[in-house]
C-alpha cells in the first residue's frame, strides 16, 4: 500500500505543477516576456512553418498543451496504483516503464531548459515514483 501512495503522490505532484503552469499560461504575467518590445514582436511575428498563427499564439498553445500533458500524467498515474489492488500497475512492466520514461523526460527537460521550481518538483516526483517502484519490489 505504501508503494501505491508513493506513486500516486508522484503523479499528484506532476498534476499540480501542470495545473499551476496552465493557470500561469493564461492568467497574470508569469509566462510573458518582461520586455514589451519582445511581447509585441511575438504577437505579430509568424513562424516559417505557417503564417496562420503568431509566435505568441503558438507560445500559448505549446504551454497549454504541455500543461495538459502533465495533468494527464497525474490523472492516469494517480489512481492507477490503486486499481485492482495495485495489480494493473504493479503487475505491468509496461506501465511502470512508461511512467518512468515520461518522468525522466520531464526531469531532463526541466534541468536542460527550465528553472528551479519545476526542477525540484519534478525531481521530487521522480524520486517518489522510483521509491514506489522499489517499495513494491521489496515487499513482493
Amino acid at each position: 500500500m505504501l508503494a501505491s501512495w508513493l506513486v500516486a503522490t508522484s503523479a499528484v505532484t506532476v498534476a499540480l505543477l501542470g495545473t499551476a503552469h496552465l493557470v500561469y499560461t493564461f492568467v497574470g504575467n508569469k509566462l510573458r516576456p518582461r520586455d514589451a518590445v519582445l511581447l509585441a514582436a511575438m504577437q505579430t511575428g509568424t513562424l516559417p512553418i505557417t503564417r496562420e498563427t503568431t509566435v505568441w499564439r503558438a507560445w500559448l498553445g505549446f504551454n497549454a498543451s504541455h500543461s495538459l500533458g502533465a495533468m494527464l500524467f497525474g490523472a492516469v498515474f494517480g489512481p492507477l496504483p490503486f486499481l485492482a489492488g495495485g495489480q494493473w500497475f504493479f503487475g505491468s512492466t509496461y506501465l511502470q516503464v512508461l511512467g518512468a520514461v515520461v518522468l525522466t523526460g520531464y526531469v531532463t527537460l526541466a534541468w536542460r531548459y527550465w528553472f528551479s521550481i519545476p526542477q525540484r518538483g519534478l525531481g521530487l516526483a521522480w524520486g517518489l515514483y522510483a521509491a514506489g517502484l522499489a517499495t513494491a519490489r521489496w515487499s513482493a
